[in-house]
């Protein structure tokens, strides 16, 4: 697939939750690509050293839970123009086993860390007279799946975050968007929950023929992140194959 240039990239500092596998590792192949000075955090160390030397980016083990250690992580490796707000875990489970301990450790790592990493990287964007927010939400939710509650409420919430955080962070000229994947065909994905059932479901319901691959999505970031998306704000771009 070939890959559209940014030249305002280049040399640009961004910051990627979750980089070290599946949709985070294609962005930061893609904005290393690009030329841009690219960081990632993860606590997949193993998966996140080999990815840093393969592209010559800067993996950071982080737990992106520890919001205050997320910050200072984000305010240490500036100056930064691109946050993106990758970092989530789609765990199966069922509503009546939820617990408020569970509850409450699903939203912090879906929905708590992209408000502290926000905050963190308006420091950041301000002194440097704008910057791109991307955050991350889902179809799941909108397209009705179940046995994820938590990870669904999340997801819809961050929604509700981008559009306030789009209005907040304006008037310092930083946008604040989101892109919601589809069923993207990560290793994970593959493994876990890809089946012929699953194959024949997509084939009935995505508009588009073929699976999406993590570097679609991050086809999608690369646009928002470069002065090519300059007037985007507040907005939701899906990238599911006509899906939802």
């Amino acid at each position: 697939m070939g890959h559209a240039i940014y030249p305002d990239l280049k040399g640009k500092g961004v910051f990627i939750t979750g980089g070290a596998g599946g949709i985070g590792a294609a962005m930061v192949r893609g904005f290393a690509e690009q030329g841009a000075r690219t960081v990632f955090v993860d606590i997949s160390e193993e998966s996140g050293a080999a990815l840093a030397d393969e592209t010559g980016a800067t993996f950071l083990p982080c737990d992106i839970t520890d919001t205050n250690r997320l910050e200072a992580t984000i305010d240490g490796h500036g100056p930064l123009s691109v946050l993106v707000n990758n970092a989530a875990h789609d765990q199966r489970h069922a509503l009546d086993d939820l617990t408020p301990d569970y509850w409450r450790d699903r939203l912090a790592v879906n929905l708590d860390h992209v408000v502290f990493a926000a905050r963190a990287g308006r420091r950041q964007m301000a002194a440097l007279g704008g910057g791109s927010i991307i955050n991350f939400g889902s179809t799941n939710w909108l397209a009705g799946g179940t046995g994820m509650i938590a990870y669904q409420a999340a997801k819809a919430a961050i929604h509700g975050l981008t559009k306030g955080l789009a209005n907040e962070f304006g008037p310092q000229n930083i946008r604040v968007n989101c892109i919601l994947p589809g069923w993207v065909m990560t290793q994970r994905q593959k493994d876990l929950w890809y089946s012929h059932e699953g194959q024949k479901w997509l084939d009935d319901n995505q508009a588009l023929p073929g699976h999406i691959q993590p570097e679609d999505v991050a086809e999608m970031a690369l646009f928002l992140a470069s002065d090519a998306a300059r007037f985007c704000s507040g907005q939701f771009f899906t990238v599911d194959g006509g899906l939802t």
